[in-house]
Formats: C-alpha cells, sequence, structure tokens
C-alpha cells in the first residue's frame, strides 16, 4: 500500500472532524450581515447566524423574544465571551414558551432565522432599534468552566511581590496574588508535636 494513502485517510477525517465541530442544529449557509448592517436596513429577509449574552427573555402570548448583546461567533458558533467585541444588539424570537429563569440574563444563545424589520425600545433615554430575527433555532450552550492554569497545591516560592517584579507596581501586568485571578495560595500545613513516649510498665 502506498505510504501516502493513510496520510490522505488521516487528513480527510481531520477535515471532517473541523466541520464537525459546530452543533447540527446551527449548521447551515448563512448571509454575512451584521446587526449594524441590519439596523441601517440592509439584508431584509436575509437568513444569518447571530449570538451573544442574553440581556432579557420575554414570553409573549405565542412567541418568546430574546434581547441579546451581540457578539462574534467562534468556530464553534459559539458567541465569544468578549464584550469589547460588541457588535450591538438585536432580538430573535421564536414560537413557543421559554422560561426566563432557564434563559437568564447572561447566558450565551446562538440562533439562526430570518431578519425581519427591527423593535424600537429604550436603552436608558435612547430609543434604540433592535434588528429582529425570527428565530428557526434557539440554541443555549451551557455555562462555561473556569479552567485552572495550575495544579491543585501548586506553589512556586519565586512567585508574587519582590521576585522579579510581579505584583501590584512591579511592572506592566499586576500578576500576583493581587493581579492573577488563578493565582493560587499554598496550602496550610499544621505540624503537630510527637506525643511522648509511653513509660513502660
Amino acid at each position: 500500500m502506498s505510504m501516502y494513502k493513510p496520510l490522505a485517510v488521516a487528513a480527510a477525517t481531520l477535515a471532517l472532524g473541523a466541520c464537525a465541530t459546530v452543533p447540527q442544529p446551527l449548521q447551515g449557509q448563512f448571509n454575512e450581515v451584521t446587526t449594524v448592517n441590519a439596523q441601517q436596513g440592509g439584508a431584509p429577509g436575509a437568513k444569518v447566524r447571530w449570538g451573544g449574552e442574553i440581556i432579557k427573555t420575554e414570553p409573549g402570548p405565542q412567541q418568546t423574544c430574546f434581547y441579546v448583546l451581540s457578539q462574534p461567533l467562534d468556530d464553534e458558533a459559539r458567541p465569544t465571551a468578549s464584550r469589547s467585541e460588541s457588535q450591538g444588539r438585536f432580538v430573535a424570537c421564536r414560537d413557543g414558551f421559554y422560561d426566563p429563569e432557564v434563559f437568564t440574563r447572561g447566558r450565551e444563545i446562538t440562533v439562526t432565522g430570518t431578519l425581519h424589520g427591527a423593535v424600537s425600545q429604550k436603552v436608558g433615554d435612547f430609543d434604540y432599534a433592535y434588528p429582529r430575527v425570527e428565530a428557526d433555532v434557539v440554541y443555549l450552550w451551557p455555562k462555561r468552566v473556569p479552567v485552572n492554569r495550575y495544579p491543585a497545591g501548586f506553589y512556586d516560592p519565586f512567585w508574587g511581590p519582590g521576585y522579579g517584579g510581579w505584583g501590584p507596581g512591579f511592572g506592566p501586568y499586576g500578576y500576583g496574588p493581587w493581579g492573577d485571578p488563578y493565582w493560587y495560595r499554598p496550602r496550610t500545613v499544621i505540624v503537630r508535636p510527637a506525643p511522648p513516649p509511653r513509660p513502660h510498665k
């Protein structure tokens, strides 16, 4: 057998794996339309896949509407969880009841559907035009789990203020027990004195 055939099979498998990272309900072909384009009246009827953080969930008599802080999507079609990259806001509405206690503020969703006008609502004293998506799919992502960079109990005696310029006021990054959210304090070890030997009978 040619040595290139296994390599070709492996490459094809990797390619299929890359395509399979997007959940099946969110797969498809969509227009490259941003919320800003839609606010300006562009691409009515376009098929879009948008996502972000829920601002509020409002069930109605026939539909539930999700007001969303829009964010870019990653390779899995999941919002990037970066508010600094926010792309404005939109509202997605879908038939049926969705519980606001499940679809709570701050949860991440991705929706697919068709652009259908805009909904005006107050944001403070400002009249904000939310591009409206008639949603086919509302995909609620699981909550993110923090990832520890260090193993449990990790402690570097040379890490902290006064060692190598780490900590507040010691360099530009503010790392150390005050600046680094992943800092782990050393475990407290209690050393008890050995009991006295029992007297011989």
